[in-house]
């Protein structure tokens, strides 16, 4: 039905990859994640990366920084066509009126008069006539022109196949946590079944501080097979992980508000790994999430009200 390889790596713009999604937009593969990076640190992480070369940035309502992308975007002095920004509605948005207006938030906010990507954030299985109706709304608002392309986050296959079966536009991205400790390739075989993108968070695996899951986390950064192959190439396992996921067709969004961690997650483009290398990266997946499980009901959290802009 779509022949469209989401996957593909089509082009190297810039310093930076590019993937076409399912409806043809070109997003950049890699990204800037803002996810626990406090709002007065948010701005100049923003403005570092794009005087790095980064034009993709990945936020959400849920975040509580949006304001300070967008400001990060107008110090840039970057024209709003050359940034890619990504958000993300929270589940107390969910609904289709909800989600119309969830877009005035987000875009009042950001500063801006259109999205390139915008996503549901959560599947809310105990909500999930909400999550389709929201997700309706992302339909609207991309035959509407105010979204450039519209995805999920955080979506199972089980969830996929429900909101796939009651909407009409199948999703561009899915952005699931994704590093070697924890690859899902069951929701990364579902996503490409589908023509549906994956787009990693947490890529390095540096969100293992979420609080409440995971306790007995190890640091995928200490893993030694990592540092032996960055040893070969010179390059830190950050780099590595970066890397992995780009020759695998992924995007991903690494998090830093340090300037020199922000340039060296970008710095990827330059070593390949081998075959072997991608199998043995592969071959970490211990099937343990360092982030909340998408089926557990977060009655608390998910009735986090987002502030108007």
């Amino acid at each position: 039905m779509h022949s469209h390889n989401a996957t593909h790596l089509n082009t190297v713009k810039g310093m930076n990859m590019e993937l076409t999604l399912n409806n043809d937009v070109t997003m950049p593969a890699l990204g800037l994640g803002v996810f626990q990076s406090a709002p007065e640190q948010t701005t100049s992480a923003v403005e570092a990366a794009l005087a790095t070369g980064y034009r993709h940035l990945d936020t959400a309502a849920a975040y509580g920084n949006e304001p300070e992308v967008g400001q990060g975007i107008l110090n840039s002095g970057l024209d709003r066509s050359e940034v890619f920004i990504e958000t993300k509605v929270w589940v107390s948005d969910y609904g289709y009126d909800q989600t119309l207006h969830a877009w005035d938030k987000a875009t009042g906010k950001l500063g801006v008069d259109y999205l390139d990507l915008l996503i549901l954030h959560q599947p809310a299985p105990d909500r999930f006539e909400k999550t389709i109706a929201a997700y309706k709304a992302l339909e609207t608002l991309l035959a509407d022109g105010r979204v450039r392309a519209i995805g999920v986050s955080n979506f199972m296959p089980h969830h996929l196949k429900p909101l796939l079966d009651s909407t009409d536009v199948v999703p561009a991205v899915n952005q699931i946590e994704l590093h070697p400790y924890f690859s899902q390739p069951d929701v990364q075989a579902a996503d490409a079944r589908h023509g549906i993108l994956t787009q990693a968070w947490s890529p390095i695996g540096g969100i293992t501080f979420y609080p409440g899951w995971g306790e007995d986390r190890r640091n995928v950064m200490e893993d030694p097979s990592l540092a032996a192959i960055g040893q070969a190439h010179s390059k830190t396992p950050a780099q590595v992980m970066i890397r992995w996921h780009l020759q695998h067709g992924r995007s991903a969004i690494p998090k830093s508000t340090n300037p020199a961690r922000i340039a060296e997650n970008f710095d990827v483009l330059d070593f390949e790994l081998s075959a072997e290398e991608l199998t043995a990266i592969d071959s970490l997946d211990t099937g343990n999430r360092n982030g909340p499980d998408p089926d557990e009901a977060r009655e608390e959290r998910f009735a986090m009200v987002i502030p108007e802009s």
